[in-house]
This record gives structure tokens, sequence and C-alpha cells, in this order.
């Protein structure tokens, strides 16, 4: 019941590539525990919990641990998308793409020029 209440979760671990997973059921709990690549990873898999507990994740206990804290995602750059919509997606204001031009001053030389299959860095703020 508690696999089937999460399996959302799940599903997100495994598409994120959770490293060192491990999910089981105790004593009335649903404990997983891994390795998320970045915070923002962790971040996602966390309002996963949340939205699949519809409020009460009083059933659940995650320890999600974070291989690389030093940036707060990496991001490849797909068609169409411009430094202010990263910044948009990754910190919810698209006028934070300053930062993000700022991290990545070795590969941009101008926030108005990126090109799809460029991996960006998206600073921690």
């Amino acid at each position: 019941m508690l696999k089937q209440k999460y399996q959302s979760v799940l599903d997100l671990g495994e598409k994120l590539n959770i490293k060192d997973g491990n999910v089981q059921v105790q004593d009335g709990f649903l404990i997983i525990k891994g390795t998320a690549e970045t915070p923002y990873e962790k971040n996602l898999l966390w309002d996963a919990i949340k939205a699949a507990g519809d409020g009460d994740i009083s059933d659940i206990k995650a320890d999600i641990r974070i291989k690389d804290g030093s940036v707060y995602h990496r991001h490849t750059v797909k068609k169409g998308e411009t430094l202010g919509k990263i910044a948009k997606l990754y910190y919810g204001n698209a006028m934070n793409y300053k930062e993000i031009f700022n991290a990545n001053s070795v590969v941009l030389k101008n926030p108005d020029t990126i090109f799809p299959g460029q991996e960006l860095v998206i600073p921690n703020l």
C-alpha cells in the first residue's frame, strides 16, 4: 500500500538515476534512501514526496543525500532555451540569468548566445 502511494516518487528516483537507492517497508513506514546528484534533484524528490503524500507524509522516512553540493544543478541547453528561461526553471525568476551567465563565463561570452548541447552550471544562490 505504501509503495503504491509513493510510486511516483520511486519512478522519479529511477528517472533521476538516484545512486545507492534502497526502498523498504518497515514498522508501517516507507523508508527511502539514496544519493541525488545535485540539490535540485533532491528538491525534486522532496516535492514529489509532498505531492504523493497529499499533505501527510508521516508514513515515510527519506534519507536523500547529495553527491555534489558545489552547484545547484547542471543543465544541458535545449533548442529554444534562453538563460532567462533556464533561470526561471531553477530559481523561479528569469532575472537570475545573470548568476548563471557569471557561473559559466568560461563557456559563455554573451548572455544572449547559448547553444543546444552546452552544459551549464546552475550555481547555488
